[in-house]
């Protein structure tokens, strides 16, 4: 089983909203914010190859379904589909992909499962060949929105999903796709039903942190998002999810870091949380 790390289109948003109710005091030590309080976003998706035989994309990132004025609208940077180019690079196309794996359905985690936004044309699904995993509770939750985070789902992308006959809904700590080697851990603090895949193999373990812990900064307990829809249930798991990594020694893959894509958290004799052994970018490591 081999990693690699592959980075989608990135995003500029601003700081405050990210950092939730953080003084800017204190994160803009972590990340440096633009001219208007931006600060930089990856969105990052982990390859995995041969697992059990299969390629599979964990997350799709934003992509380039946005129309222009959509695109500015919500920092993209790019107006190219990168993560089609970035699996290029790597070696592979999106119709290589046996599975695509999504944590939740919001917009900058599944966009890029639609091809780049032409004018006049309709939205269509990329890979081709892919069984789409989605967890039942986020699939309810974007399906009936609540008005504060409905601007977060792309309404076309849950059609899309059904009538393509290949879509799986996950609703327990293992999949019928994917087996026993990619287990998922279930977190409601961002958003009801995100799910966050561990995957398992000959040489470690890597779990996929999504919003729960969008990049290292986050790994601090108190730190949350504005986006978050129950940020101290969101507290409480990821203090529960971190005490379990560092246990098993399980690494984080990091989505929306922009300089780390995989890092083991340790814990101090206070009992604070930081990282280690961090690594910028992943070219197929053995698993």
């Amino acid at each position: 089983m081999k990693l690699w790390s592959i980075l989608g289109n990135s995003q500029k948003l601003d700081g405050g909203a990210m950092f939730g109710n953080a003084p800017k005091a204190v994160w803009e030590k972590w990340i440096a914010p633009d001219a208007d309080n931006r600060i930089p976003l990856a969105c990052r998706a982990l390859l995995v190859d041969d697992l059990d035989g299969k390629t599979v994309l964990f997350e799709t990132g934003i992509g380039a379904f946005f129309e222009p004025k959509l695109r500015e609208r919500y920092g993209i940077v790019e107006p190219n589909h990168v993560l089609l180019d970035s699996l290029k690079a790597a070696g592979f196309s999106h119709e290589d992909i046996d599975a695509v794996v999504i944590s939740h359905l919001h917009f900058d985690h599944a966009g890029g499962l639609l091809a780049e936004w032409k004018e006049g044309e309709p939205p269509r699904l990329l890979f081709p060949n892919a069984t789409y995993l989605v967890g039942e509770e986020c699939w309810q939750r974007a399906l009936h929105p609540h008005p504060r985070d409905r601007a977060s789902f792309i309404p076309e992308l849950q059609p899309l999903l059904e009538t393509s006959g290949r879509l799986e809904r996950v609703g327990g700590a293992h999949s019928a796709t994917l087996g026993p080697r990619v287990r998922f851990h279930a977190s409601s603090g961002h958003t009801p039903g995100l799910m966050l895949a561990e995957i398992s193999g000959d040489e470690g373990r890597v779990v996929f942190c999504a919003d729960l812990i969008p990049g290292r900064p986050w790994v601090h307990l108190p730190i949350t998002m504005g986006y978050d829809r129950f940020p101290e249930l969101l507290i409480d798991e990821k203090h529960a999810f971190l005490d379990a990594m560092i246990e098993r020694d399980v690494r984080l893959f990091f989505t929306h870091d922009t300089q780390c894509a995989l890092a083991r958290v340790v814990r101090d004799a206070k009992g604070r949380y930081s990282t280690s052994d961090e690594r910028a970018e992943l070219a197929g490591e053995a698993l």
